[in-house]
């Protein structure tokens, strides 16, 4: 990973020209901050992470968003398409050979879609109401977290 660009406090977007772009593609990371609040999530709250671990999360993260997204991207291409949906990005990841995760998102499309039906209704029931706020979270989809809840159910 020595060759991968890092991110660095000064190689913000915000301190470029308009119309520069960033070469080396540090522009196109994800926040390392959101690496970092994601990966302390998964680790016991006394746990502390590296800085070079988050670099490496971050890089590879961005890596695997890109591979898929140029993936689905690629389809809708072919099809002469030229927004990128949910359905393509399920497709990509089952041509790239990920159908855990292809299975996964597809089930989280689904409760979302549902979610989206359900916000409509109630906000079409009611007379200028506020819209409901409905979570769901893509990690339930997941058969490895969906284990480690079972086994904290049986634990309480």
């Amino acid at each position: 990973m020595e060759g991968l660009p890092r991110a660095s406090s000064s190689s913000t977007s915000a301190s470029k020209p308009d119309g520069e772009r960033c070469l080396n593609g540090q522009d196109n990371l994800l926040p390392i901050a959101n690496v970092g609040r994601i990966m302390k999530d998964g680790l016991p709250p006394q746990a502390k992470i590296s800085k070079q671990a988050k670099e490496t999360i971050q890089e590879c993260a961005t890596e695997f968003i890109s591979f898929v997204t140029g993936e689905a991207s690629e389809r809708c291409r072919r099809e002469r398409r030229k927004t990128v949906n949910g359905d393509d990005i399920c497709h990509a990841m089952r041509t790239l050979g990920l159908d855990h995760y292809a299975d996964a998102m597809h089930r989280y499309l689904l409760r979302y879609r549902e979610s989206e039906e359900l916000a409509a209704s109630l906000n079409n029931g009611s007379a200028g109401g506020s819209r409901g706020v409905i979570q769901i979270d893509v990690r339930a989809e997941l058969s490895i977290f969906r284990g480690n809840n079972e086994k904290q159910d049986r634990n309480i």
